[in-house]
């Protein structure tokens, strides 16, 4: 049977059925939501809101013929939910904003919109609105909004000398996964262990809130980009330097697979982006507060911060070499 044409309000009804029946999508933040001309948000007394909105697009963050479309609609919300993460908020609603082909408006958006609320529901984060248009590549915008209890949020800029850097995880595993999935033909297995945080990743919401409620961590932020190029933005904002141990970073472990690419973990932990872990500062005598995993995530003191504004990377023989920022950026070729 030919498939039937869609237009633009038969795909937001499709939309707004798919997360309609779902309890855990009305919740008291929302006052209004899919519907009108816009949706009201109802803020906590004595909180703060956090906004965020992040690019998920074809071409430059996934390929249709390479990412699942559930994985898509995973992703493109757990990236934005993993900024909330950073500021130790909770996520509330998010916004989607939805470019496709009309070729994609069957089953690849069925598949999508599952992948999105399996999400959504993992993070308890209500779909408040949004909007749609016609594009030939497959452009994906999510805004979520959070909150926190006011003057509680966790900012890069509070990094002071002397404190410890933690991350959260093991770094360099998405890139790894990424890599893979380019060398592979066709969809890959959604079992795949080398693939899942690529295609999957977990913000960090539950280690940032306890955190800020703990009161443990001096600055923070989400590594999206890579530890070497996260970490300058970090340093930057505290108006700091850093220097890293390079024995202590936790770094993916490479299969036989990937040794025979020649891939390099350390390389992989410092540059590789999409990680989406946290990396914070703690003061020395919060830091014995400070357990080594929680809820089964890693938790790795690997430097310190510096009062001398550069980043330093020292290898395993005791000397220090210029740690340069060279992670994902759109706006130049990756080294």
């Amino acid at each position: 049977m030919p498939r039937k044409r869609q237009n633009e309000d038969s795909i937001l009804r499709k939309i707004a059925d798919s997360f309609r029946s779902a309890s855990w999508n009305q919740g008291q933040s929302v006052a209004l939501g899919i519907g009108d001309d816009a949706s009201l948000f109802r803020p906590k007394r004595e909180h703060e809101t956090i906004l965020t909105c992040d690019w998920f697009l074809e071409g430059t963050h996934f390929f249709r013929e390479k990412h699942p479309p559930d994985a898509v609609g995973w992703k493109c919300l757990a990236r934005a939910m993993s900024d909330v993460a950073a500021m130790g908020g909770t996520p509330r609603c998010f916004l989607l904003s939805l470019a496709l082909p009309e070729t994609h408006t069957g089953r690849w958006l069925d598949l999508f919109l599952a992948g999105l609320r399996r999400a959504a529901r993992k993070f308890r984060c209500a779909l408040a609105g949004g909007d749609t248009t016609r594009r030939d590549k497959i452009l994906v915008n999510v805004t979520v909004v959070g909150e926190m209890p006011a003057g509680r949020a966790l900012l890069r800029s509070k990094a002071d000398t002397g404190n410890i850097v933690y991350v959260s995880g093991r770094l360099g595993e998405a890139e790894l996964g990424m890599r893979i999935l380019q060398r592979s033909k066709g969809m890959p297995r959604k079992k795949n262990p080398l693939t899942k945080k690529h295609l999957y990743p977990k913000p960090r919401l539950a280690l940032g809130q306890w955190l800020a409620k703990k009161g443990l961590a001096t600055a923070m932020m989400d590594i999206s980009d890579g530890l070497s190029s996260d970490l300058s933005r970090l340093c930057a904002a505290s108006a700091v330097g850093a220097q890293l141990e390079s024995s202590k970073i936790p770094r993916v472990r490479l299969p036989d697979v990937a040794l025979k690419q020649r891939h390099d973990p350390l390389r992989l932990a410092l540059h590789g982006g999409d990680d989406y872990e946290l990396l914070f500062t703690v003061s020395t005598h919060r830091a014995k507060l400070l357990p080594s995993s929680f809820r089964g995530v890693r938790l790795t003191a690997i430097g310190r911060i510096t009062q001398k504004r550069q980043l330093l990377l020292r290898d395993e023989n005791g000397r220090a070499h210029q740690l340069m920022p060279r992670g994902w950026d759109p706006f130049r070729k990756k080294l």
